[in-house]
């Protein structure tokens, strides 16, 4: 039997059942997940770039990831598993809540993509090694930032490649993201906690602890005229890439 202190190291029940109440809407472009349909363009953008030159890749290749193993932690519904699996990808996607991972299945055979979805915490799975790891807006949420981003590392496979991206903790995040989103009900209200927020800096000790090196970070802002886009402006929200020291 797993220690259960271990098996549930990182997830918030409280969070979990945040977002499972969240399932059934996900593939929704207009429903409670909008502003995630907003930001995947952006963060696939950033992930193509880091794709093509980690592995010196050809940025004209339809299937860049074709033969190589990614692993999307805090997939929710799928919404990034599935355009990685199209790019070639053997994906597999870990949710804290089985209600997302099930939703997440039926969407993907529906689409007629092969992907693993399971639930739990990542380091009570028993799963592999990756080539690519990604997790988006996840590290706000888990109960151990350190744990959650060990676990993640322990899943890198040699020369592999993370992807993270997290809101920034600052007075325009909390503005922004936690008053103004919520309140017009551009995202669930409940869904950020400013002070779990981390800063890029938090983030780059975390990855040190961890045995991995952190690049410079690329923003996520927000302008009328551009929406969200990639930015030098991290106060909103920032992406990294990590590698192993």
């Amino acid at each position: 039997m797993p220690d259960a202190t271990v098996a549930n190291a990182t997830i918030r029940p409280e969070e979990a059942a945040h977002f499972a109440a969240l399932a059934k809407d996900w593939w929704n472009p207009k429903g409670s997940s909008a502003m995630l349909h907003r930001l995947n363009p952006v963060r696939l953008a950033f992930l193509r770039e880091a794709i093509d030159r980690h592995w010196d890749g050809n940025s004209t290749s339809m299937k860049p990831l074709a033969g190589k193993s990614a692993l999307d932690v805090g997939c929710g519904a799928g919404l990034l598993c599935e355009p990685l699996a199209r790019l070639g990808a053997d994906m597999t996607g870990v949710d804290a809540a089985a209600e997302n991972v099930e939703a997440a299945a039926i969407h993907s055979e529906g689409s007629g993509l092969d992907i693993r979805y399971m639930a739990g915490e990542l380091s009570s799975l028993g799963l592999g090694q990756f080539d690519l790891v990604t997790s988006m807006e996840v590290i706000e949420h888990v109960a151990d930032k350190a744990a959650f981003v060990s676990q993640l590392a322990d899943r890198l496979a040699p020369g592999a490649l993370m992807v993270l991206s997290t809101p920034n903790r600052t007075p325009q995040s909390r503005l922004l993201l936690i008053g103004a989103a919520e309140a017009v009900g551009m995202v669930p209200r409940g869904t950020h906690h400013w002070d779990d927020f981390a800063t890029p800096d938090e983030l780059r000790e975390l990855l040190a602890e961890a045995g991995l090196t952190m690049s410079e970070p690329r923003g996520i802002a927000f302008s009328p005229m551009k929406g969200l886009h990639l930015s030098s402006d991290l106060s909103l929200n920032y992406i990294v890439t990590a590698t192993r020291t």
